[in-house]
């Protein structure tokens, strides 16, 4: 087995093809599918299977590639000190639900580890495809929250695709409004005041049941409702609409702005949010940095 072997390996699986692989790594495909199958026969495992739109990695090949990319990194980092190389490109991915402490902890990977070069990449996206995402380890990372309604669904969906949840924090739901919003003058905002104003949730593709909602309380029990796909636009109609979304509470004026406030929702329900990481794999520098720079950004003390 060789480093060469290992990052073509990486490659197909990034590409989803071999046609596709063998440009990005230089070589012709015959020879690629070549170098791929003596892997296979070394390691005694399928890595792909092939059909006929291309190939996909097998879950045996998810274990195994997961290590792979442990090894290269490590790999880099001997040639980068022992052989003067100039640095390698650092790669890290994350995929999480609209979470603002996510971002700056992303900030703060990036000026620690970013060097000259890097390819990082934040995915801010629908619940499922934060699960599938690091199952199939397009992230190393993903974010989410659980709350009585979903943790039952979620946790036996973490626990089918061999991933792990580990706690960050436990919130009380609050809600997010504009400082013109008349309900800004409350101290502790009721289902009751919410209902002559729209509510604004992420919407979920075809998951859009409250199981994957990234909100605890679910739009269809709303009078009013409107689903947005990004944060510009959900605050923006928070602003323009006098609208309101649930959330953790956690609010970052530069990233959210000052318009928007956080007022406790008087709900009997919890929002449990953490990581969610596969089993089998070990984390890289770039995902500790990560974790590390997380706890700078969420409370001190669970509610």
């Amino acid at each position: 087995m060789t480093l060469q072997q290992l990052k073509y390996a990486i490659a197909v699986s990034e590409c989803g093809n071999i046609t596709a692989a063998s440009q990005k790594v230089f070589i012709s495909q015959p020879s690629l599918t070549a170098a791929i199958r003596e892997l296979e026969k070394e390691i005694g495992i399928s890595i792909f299977s092939r059909t006929n739109k291309g190939v996909v990695v097998t879950n045996e090949g998810n274990e195994f590639l997961g290590y792979a990319r442990q090894v290269l990194e490590q790999a880099a980092l001997l040639e980068e000190k022992y052989l003067g190389n100039r640095q390698k490109k650092s790669k890290f991915s994350l995929t999480c639900q609209h979470y603002s402490f996510a971002v700056n902890a992303f900030v703060d990977l990036i000026k620690e580890c970013g060097g000259t070069e890097y390819d990082y990449t934040i995915r801010e996206t629908q619940t499922s495809r934060i699960i599938d995402d690091v199952a199939h380890l397009n992230s190393e990372i993903g974010i989410l929250y659980m709350n009585k309604k979903n943790e039952d669904v979620i946790s036996k969906l973490l626990k089918k695709n061999e991933l792990t949840f580990t706690e960050l924090f436990t919130a009380k739901p609050h809600v997010f409004i504009s400082k013109q919003n008349p309900l800004a003058q409350k101290e502790i905002i009721t289902l009751s005041d919410l209902e002559s104003f729209p509510y604004l949730t992420y919407e979920q593709g075809e998951f859009n049941s409250f199981y994957f909602s990234e909100e605890p309380l679910p739009a269809i029990d709303q009078k009013l409702n409107i689903k947005v796909s990004d944060r510009a636009t959900l605050f923006n109609l928070l602003i323009g609409l006098n609208g309101y979304t649930v959330c953790s509470g956690i609010i970052d004026s530069e990233l959210n702005g000052s318009n928007i406030v956080s007022r406790p929702l008087a709900l009997d329900d919890y929002m449990k949010i953490g990581t969610v990481t596969r089993k089998d794999i070990v984390l890289s520098r770039y995902a500790k940095v990560y974790l590390k720079a997380l706890q700078k950004y969420i409370p001190s003390e669970k509610e």
